[in-house]
């Protein structure tokens, strides 16, 4: 166990960046942090140096990603018709099925040694999804928790028409996480119909703009979202641009 509890994470805002220069950013910290926590074991308490948390904010050109329990036939493109698309296709190491990032959608990756905060990896998935619920709540929309699915959803209490408004999936290995949310805000949602998302195909995806009717500013959200996140966490943000 780490005994200095380091609640402090660095935040970057990497603008509008390619999936895998991401993914690898991603990997290089979580091995970073892992390193660490490796290292201190073999320390005596008082020579410990606390691990490093991070919150990386980014948007990604469009691209499908897959996971580990997803599949191939869920995505319902052949190569010709991501190039169409304009669209980029990874697999990747994180839990769930095929999902779509792409411009517009505020996507977020915590990389944080749940050490520092607590060690609960199903705490941490409700605290991201109500990061999300309290963000939505500022627009006057209802979000909430369909049991048995992952994400953030509206119309989630009657589902009469349930419609998806942000997905999750998530790594963990040594209490340290790394991917994590996709908020739609401004997404081409057109480009969800390329897919079978998450293995759902009887629910409906939306985004921000469709609801409200009108685009909003993606600096504002993340603006609020990185508020709730931190707030929900007891984190102390660092900024740190790129």
């Amino acid at each position: 166990m780490n005994h200095h509890i380091n609640t402090t994470v660095r935040f970057r805002h990497l603008g509008r960046m390619d999936y895998q220069q991401a993914w690898d950013l991603q990997e290089e910290l979580f091995a970073g942090i892992v390193a660490r926590k490796i290292a201190n074991r073999t320390l005596p308490p008082a020579e410990q140096l606390p691990t490093t948390n991070y919150l990386l904010f980014v948007e990604h050109p469009h691209v499908y990603t897959l996971g580990k329990s997803g599949k191939a036939e869920h995505l319902l493109l052949d190569e010709a018709g991501l190039q169409q698309a304009d669209a980029s296709y990874y697999k990747i190491n994180r839990g769930g099925d095929i999902t779509y990032h792409g411009p517009g959608q505020l996507v977020a990756y915590p990389l944080l040694d749940l050490e520092n905060f607590f060690t609960d990896i199903h705490k941490y998935l409700r605290l991201l999804e109500e990061a999300v619920i309290l963000t939505l709540a500022e627009y006057g929309l209802e979000g909430g928790r369909i049991p048995g699915l992952t994400g953030v959803w509206l119309d989630w209490e009657k589902q009469e028409n349930p419609r998806k408004i942000c997905a999750l999936g998530v790594k963990s290995s040594r209490w340290v996480t790394m991917h994590g949310l996709a908020l739609n805000v401004n997404t081409k949602l057109a480009y969800f119909g390329n897919i079978v998302p998450c293995g759902i195909d009887d629910k409906a995806v939306t985004s921000l703009q469709q609801e409200l009717g009108r685009p909003v500013p993606l600096a504002e959200v993340e603006e609020k979202l990185k508020q709730h996140l931190t707030t929900l966490f007891g984190m102390h943000i660092v900024e740190k641009e790129n």
